[in-house]
């Protein structure tokens, strides 16, 4: 009797690509007020009240601040919620999302 040899059977993993990260972007705009700003960025993003009004200054200053990286539908859903919540309170708040290089 021949002794058999049972090699184990090695499963090629797939190569799972990690998805690709969305930045959200805080816009500026001369019309929401700066408080409002940060409620809706504690609110949406659970920042702290520091975190979120050091975010609303960058905004302000340069014109645009990135608030976080999600994956795409995150960054969409948030990016929509937070500005439909200006848009709820007749405010010009807009948040929009970009891919990370």
């Amino acid at each position: 009797m021949p002794d058999t040899v049972i090699k184990p059977q090695t499963k090629a993993k797939p190569k799972v690509e990690r998805p690709k990260l969305y930045k959200v972007i805080l816009v500026n705009d001369d019309y929401t007020p700066r408080e409002f700003v940060v409620r809706v960025l504690k609110a949406e993003f659970r920042m702290g009240e520091e975190q979120a009004a050091k975010v609303m200054l960058t905004a302000h200053q340069r014109g645009v601040c990135v608030v976080a990286v999600f994956t795409r539908d995150i960054a969409e859903t948030k990016a929509t919620r937070a500005t439909d919540a200006g848009r709820a309170k007749g405010y010009p708040l807009l948040f929009t999302i970009e891919p990370e290089e």
